[in-house]
Protein backbone atom coordinates (compact mmCIF):
# COMPACT_ATOMS: atom_id res chain seq x y z
CA UNK A 1 0.00 0.00 0.00
CA UNK A 2 1.18 3.54 -0.72
CA UNK A 3 2.60 5.22 2.39
CA UNK A 4 -0.05 7.33 4.08
CA UNK A 5 -3.00 5.79 2.23
CA UNK A 6 -5.18 4.20 4.87
CA UNK A 7 -7.16 0.99 4.22
CA UNK A 8 -10.43 2.86 4.74
CA UNK A 9 -9.42 5.24 1.91
CA UNK A 10 -8.96 2.35 -0.52
CA UNK A 11 -12.24 0.79 0.63
CA UNK A 12 -14.01 4.11 0.05
CA UNK A 13 -12.36 4.44 -3.37
CA UNK A 14 -13.50 0.94 -4.32
CA UNK A 15 -17.02 1.72 -3.15
CA UNK A 16 -17.03 4.84 -5.38
CA UNK A 17 -15.99 2.70 -8.37
CA UNK A 18 -18.73 0.14 -7.70
CA UNK A 19 -21.39 2.82 -7.23
CA UNK A 20 -20.27 4.59 -10.41
CA UNK A 21 -20.54 1.44 -12.52
CA UNK A 22 -23.80 0.26 -11.01
CA UNK A 23 -25.40 3.65 -11.71
CA UNK A 24 -23.63 4.36 -15.02
CA UNK A 25 -25.64 6.47 -17.44
CA UNK A 26 -24.82 8.81 -20.33
CA UNK A 27 -25.01 11.92 -18.07
CA UNK A 28 -22.72 10.32 -15.46
CA UNK A 29 -19.89 9.97 -18.00
CA UNK A 30 -18.90 13.59 -17.30
CA UNK A 31 -17.77 12.38 -13.85
CA UNK A 32 -15.36 9.75 -15.16
CA UNK A 33 -12.38 12.06 -14.52
CA UNK A 34 -13.15 11.96 -10.81
CA UNK A 35 -12.90 8.17 -10.94
CA UNK A 36 -9.84 7.69 -13.20
CA UNK A 37 -6.44 9.39 -13.22
CA UNK A 38 -5.74 11.51 -16.33
CA UNK A 39 -3.32 8.89 -17.70
CA UNK A 40 -5.30 5.80 -16.61
CA UNK A 41 -5.01 2.68 -18.76
CA UNK A 42 -8.10 0.64 -19.68
CA UNK A 43 -8.15 -2.72 -21.45
CA UNK A 44 -10.94 -5.13 -22.32
CA UNK A 45 -11.32 -7.78 -25.06
CA UNK A 46 -11.98 -5.04 -27.68
CA UNK A 47 -10.12 -1.95 -26.48
CA UNK A 48 -6.81 -0.85 -25.08
CA UNK A 49 -6.70 2.86 -24.37
CA UNK A 50 -5.08 5.43 -22.14
CA UNK A 51 -6.59 8.61 -20.74
CA UNK A 52 -9.95 9.77 -19.48
CA UNK A 53 -11.18 10.96 -22.89
CA UNK A 54 -10.46 7.57 -24.50
CA UNK A 55 -12.10 5.67 -21.64
CA UNK A 56 -15.14 7.95 -21.87
CA UNK A 57 -15.45 7.23 -25.62
CA UNK A 58 -15.67 3.48 -24.90
CA UNK A 59 -18.69 4.02 -22.66
CA UNK A 60 -20.27 6.54 -25.04
CA UNK A 61 -20.02 3.88 -27.75
CA UNK A 62 -21.61 1.34 -25.40
CA UNK A 63 -24.62 3.60 -24.81
CA UNK A 64 -24.94 4.31 -28.55
CA UNK A 65 -25.09 0.61 -29.42
CA UNK A 66 -26.91 -1.06 -26.54
CA UNK A 67 -30.30 -0.70 -24.89
CA UNK A 68 -30.28 -0.34 -21.11
CA UNK A 69 -26.70 -1.46 -20.41
CA UNK A 70 -26.01 -1.91 -16.71
CA UNK A 71 -23.42 -3.48 -14.46
CA UNK A 72 -24.14 -5.42 -11.29
CA UNK A 73 -21.11 -5.93 -9.06
CA UNK A 74 -21.50 -9.29 -7.34
CA UNK A 75 -18.18 -9.51 -5.51
CA UNK A 76 -15.37 -7.19 -4.42
CA UNK A 77 -11.88 -8.15 -3.39
CA UNK A 78 -9.38 -5.59 -2.11
CA UNK A 79 -5.68 -6.11 -1.46
CA UNK A 80 -3.81 -2.90 -0.71
CA UNK A 81 -4.22 -0.65 -3.74
CA UNK A 82 -5.39 -3.44 -6.02
CA UNK A 83 -8.93 -4.69 -6.36
CA UNK A 84 -10.85 -7.27 -8.32
CA UNK A 85 -14.54 -6.91 -9.10
CA UNK A 86 -16.76 -9.75 -10.25
CA UNK A 87 -19.71 -8.43 -12.23
CA UNK A 88 -22.63 -9.11 -14.51
CA UNK A 89 -23.23 -6.87 -17.51
CA UNK A 90 -26.85 -6.82 -18.66
CA UNK A 91 -28.06 -5.24 -21.90
CA UNK A 92 -30.12 -5.63 -25.05
CA UNK A 93 -28.76 -5.25 -28.57
CA UNK A 94 -30.02 -2.18 -30.47
CA UNK A 95 -28.72 -3.39 -33.81
CA UNK A 96 -30.74 -6.60 -33.79
CA UNK A 97 -33.82 -4.96 -32.24
CA UNK A 98 -33.86 -7.65 -29.60
CA UNK A 99 -36.16 -7.78 -26.61
CA UNK A 100 -33.99 -10.48 -25.05
CA UNK A 101 -31.76 -9.28 -22.25
CA UNK A 102 -28.18 -10.47 -22.65
CA UNK A 103 -25.85 -11.30 -19.77
CA UNK A 104 -22.07 -11.24 -19.70
CA UNK A 105 -20.16 -12.49 -16.66
CA UNK A 106 -16.79 -10.87 -16.12
CA UNK A 107 -14.25 -9.40 -13.80
CA UNK A 108 -12.15 -6.26 -13.53
CA UNK A 109 -8.67 -5.88 -12.08
CA UNK A 110 -8.21 -2.34 -10.79
CA UNK A 111 -5.09 -0.52 -9.60
CA UNK A 112 -5.76 2.47 -7.37
CA UNK A 113 -3.52 5.52 -7.45
CA UNK A 114 -2.41 7.20 -4.20
CA UNK A 115 -5.33 9.64 -4.50
CA UNK A 116 -7.83 6.75 -4.67
CA UNK A 117 -8.60 7.10 -8.38
CA UNK A 118 -8.18 4.20 -10.80
CA UNK A 119 -4.87 4.23 -12.67
CA UNK A 120 -5.24 0.79 -14.25
CA UNK A 121 -8.36 -1.12 -15.28
CA UNK A 122 -8.40 -4.44 -17.08
CA UNK A 123 -11.60 -6.34 -17.81
CA UNK A 124 -11.63 -10.10 -18.20
CA UNK A 125 -14.49 -11.91 -19.94
CA UNK A 126 -14.87 -14.51 -22.67
CA UNK A 127 -15.97 -12.63 -25.80
CA UNK A 128 -16.63 -15.86 -27.72
CA UNK A 129 -18.92 -17.47 -25.15
CA UNK A 130 -20.41 -14.36 -23.62
CA UNK A 131 -20.99 -12.31 -26.79
CA UNK A 132 -20.27 -13.87 -30.18
CA UNK A 133 -22.37 -16.98 -29.52
CA UNK A 134 -25.35 -14.72 -28.81
CA UNK A 135 -25.22 -12.85 -32.13
CA UNK A 136 -27.82 -13.99 -34.71
CA UNK A 137 -25.53 -14.74 -37.68
CA UNK A 138 -22.18 -15.58 -36.13
CA UNK A 139 -23.64 -17.29 -33.05
CA UNK A 140 -24.46 -20.57 -34.76
CA UNK A 141 -20.97 -20.70 -36.27
CA UNK A 142 -19.34 -20.02 -32.91
CA UNK A 143 -21.43 -22.70 -31.18
CA UNK A 144 -20.54 -25.20 -33.95
CA UNK A 145 -16.83 -24.34 -33.57
CA UNK A 146 -17.04 -24.81 -29.79
CA UNK A 147 -18.61 -28.26 -30.24
CA UNK A 148 -15.95 -29.25 -32.78
CA UNK A 149 -13.10 -28.14 -30.53
CA UNK A 150 -14.57 -30.02 -27.58
CA UNK A 151 -14.95 -33.32 -29.46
Amino acid sequence: MHPGLAPDVTRAALERVCTFYETLSPPSLVDIGALYTPDARFKDPFNEVQGVAAITRIFEHMFENLHQPRFVVTRRLLDGQEAFLVWEFRFRFKRFDSDTEQLIHGGSHLVLAPDGRVSGHRDYWDAAEELYEKLPAIGSLMRWLRRRVNQ
